[in-house]
């Protein structure tokens, strides 16, 4: 009997890791993992969580060199994604400030998704950093403008607007625009600041971030 129960509690245990494994992004969450346990960040800094225009900002620490930035952003990730390790990318480094960047590929992903919908998620995973963070300001970087996603730029402007309408209401948090600073004197983004899926940025395109970001930080 008794070692019947042990084979059914391992078995329990494979389905239970297994499942786990088919979760979203379940590698990336587990690479932040292994990195912790190696050396772990620490405390008290300012997180940056989001999708993958700050996983690719990989240097992001030498834009900021006078503040602490633990960088978790995993790419493709959606705010339900944040949402869903929450504790994971941002709660278990108690952060001083975060700076979210996400809800571009919530609506390039899904056709029914709208800005509305964006916002929505975005005040989910809000309500809950106020919840477990408390009054730490909390920065919302606007979806950006590219040239492959241009058609969709309407479903961003709008969701960027009522997030902006959001956070007005908080002195401590901030949104940060960097639509206008990505475009050119045509009226669209400028070309080379991306990399060649017109999609992602290059240097040149993260020095621009790091104009607008750099006032909002807290020391």
């Amino acid at each position: 009997m008794k070692e019947r129960l042990k084979f059914i509690y391992a078995v329990f245990f494979i389905f239970i890791l297994a499942k786990a494994n088919t979760q979203p992004f379940a590698a990336d969450i587990a690479a932040f993992g292994r990195q912790d346990s190696i050396r772990f960040p620490g405390t008290g800094k300012i997180v940056f969580a989001g999708s993958s225009s700050f996983t690719n900002w990989t240097d992001v620490q030498t834009y900021f060199p006078s503040y602490p930035i633990i960088n978790r952003g995993f790419g493709g990730s959606t705010l339900q994604d944040v949402f869903r390790y929450r504790h994971e990318v941002i709660y278990k480094y108690k952060p001083k400030q975060v700076v979210i960047y996400c809800g571009e590929n919530d609506i390039a992903g899904d056709s029914t998704v709208t800005g509305k919908t964006v916002f929505k998620r975005f005040k989910q995973l809000y309500k809950d950093l106020r919840k477990n963070l408390g009054s730490i300001p909390v920065v919302y970087v606007s979806m950006k403008p590219s040239p492959s996603r241009w058609h969709l730029r309407e479903k961003y402007i709008d969701g960027n607007k009522r997030i902006q309408q959001f956070l007005a209401k908080n002195e401590k948090d901030k949104f940060v625009s960097v639509w206008d600073a990505m475009l050119g004197t045509d009226g669209k983004p400028i070309p080379e600041i991306f990399v060649a899926d017109n999609l992602h940025m290059n240097a040149k395109g993260y020095a621009i971030w790091q104009k607008i970001i750099l006032p909002i930080l807290v020391p």
